[in-house]
């Protein structure tokens, strides 16, 4: 019986069902924070070296590029992030978190875990002779996306060299295994990262009046910037500021010369960006005037918002309803307000980001983000399913009127 190349992908995926959960489990038990993804780069890169591939490790020996094949022709990307969050992992799982203070709280463990089944799926057809049609892929293990670098650092080490699209997943604990979210056009914010310190003049918290108080001032930037930012700003459009950091004084009895402060602007309008930030820098120098202490604000990181490719969201979408059945397939209404610096690529090549239900049925969502995030294992591989099909659909020849065929993801 001749069987369809999706049921032999199926099956090889199938097949390596519990080596893929077994990496995924390895990477979440020694996560690494974001620029020091070494010991993991170098795990993957190991595994990939065991099944023949030759990966090179990406800048500074974070990150992976893997390429099916050594042929130079045009590829489709796929992108995973492997790096992890400085919070205490507090699951009673035999896999939890062996650094404390460090945690796969996001599912770049999941990403990772997918991704390199994926590519192990495609190398298995392709070595049984049961793919439909040439297909190269390149698979993209980034380091530091949380700190909005790492997509930036491959891209300048040549990570889209003959790329010409690009593939991405992210686990969505809302939505349930088996369920994936799409939409077309802009699916994230913008974000811009504060990093704001106020310099005054400590002294006895006694005396305040002989002090110039950087924690009063940073109150008072704090309150005004939650509430002035969205009374400024069209009520239709979306803008919110959040501070995750703030650090000042070591002593109860004692006010500090300074304070630390770093948070996010996360808009999904230029112009409310824009004006956004004008009004950020407004406020500081106001309440700098008023309190006598020295505030210098900077944007140190500037992400911008993902917009998926239509006719890579209509791949997907197709892929995604073959497998699940088209009621699985949902159209994410409105964008959100989270960032990934996966937009990055998409200035370069067309592409999209796939959401990817991970809760299981019946059960309370674990929101990412938190100390006992998890996903439900059975996601796993209904998304490398989904990436490493759209992979061959992607690469289907087609034929222009009065040329050549040419690859489906090629042809303009």
């Amino acid at each position: 019986m001749n069987l369809s190349w999706q049921t032999n992908l199926d099956r090889a995926i199938d097949g390596r069902a519990k080596q893929v959960v077994a990496v995924r489990r390895h990477i979440h038990a020694h996560p690494e924070a974001s620029g020091e993804e070494y010991r993991t780069s170098r795990y993957l890169c190991q595994l990939f070296g065991e099944h023949g591939l030759n990966p090179q490790l990406g800048p500074d020996g974070r990150g992976l590029i893997v390429d099916s094949c050594e042929t130079d022709c045009g590829r489709i990307a796929l992108r995973a992030d492997i790096d992890a969050l400085s919070i205490n992992d507090a699951k009673d799982v035999v896999y939890r978190s062996r650094h404390d203070g460090l945690m796969h709280a996001c599912g770049h463990d999941v990403h990772a875990a997918i991704l390199f089944g994926a590519i192990l799926a495609l190398v298995d057809l392709k070595n049984a002779e049961q793919l439909p049609w040439p297909t190269h892929v390149r698979g993209l293990f980034q380091p530091a996306e949380e700190t909005a670098t790492g997509a930036a650092e491959m891209v300048a080490a040549g990570a889209l060299k003959e790329v010409q699209a690009i593939i991405a997943l992210h686990v969505d604990p809302t939505m349930a295994v088996g369920t994936v979210g799409l939409r077309s056009g802009v699916a994230t914010a913008h974000c811009d990262e504060l990093d704001i310190v106020l310099t005054g003049r400590g002294g006895h918290a006694a005396r305040p009046h002989d002090t110039a108080d950087p924690i009063v001032a940073a109150s008072q930037l704090i309150n005004s910037m939650y509430l002035t930012i969205p009374r400024v700003t069209d009520s239709r459009d979306a803008v919110v500021v959040s501070f995750g950091r703030i650090e000042g004084g070591r002593n109860s009895n004692v006010i500090p010369e300074q304070v630390h402060l770093q948070g996010t602007l996360r808009t999904l309008d230029t112009e409310v960006r824009k004006c956004s930030k004008n009004k950020i820098y407004q406020i500081c120098e106001g309440i700098a005037a008023s309190s006598g202490v020295s505030i210098d604000a900077k944007i140190v990181h500037e992400i911008d918002s993902i917009c998926n490719d239509a006719a890579t969201v209509e791949l997907l979408r197709r892929v995604s309803g073959e497998l699940l059945g088209s009621g699985q397939v949902a159209q994410i209404p409105r964008p959100s307000m989270g960032s990934e610096d996966f937009s990055v690529y998409l200035k370069h090549v067309p592409g999209a980001m796939l959401r990817l239900g991970t809760r299981s049925p019946g059960k309370e969502q674990t929101p990412l983000h938190t100390v006992c995030f998890d996903v439900d294992e059975e996601a796993i591989a209904v998304g490398t399913k989904i990436l490493a099909r759209s992979v061959v659909e992607w690469s289907k020849p087609r034929i222009v009127s009065g040329q050549s065929p040419k690859i489906a993801g090629l042809a303009k």
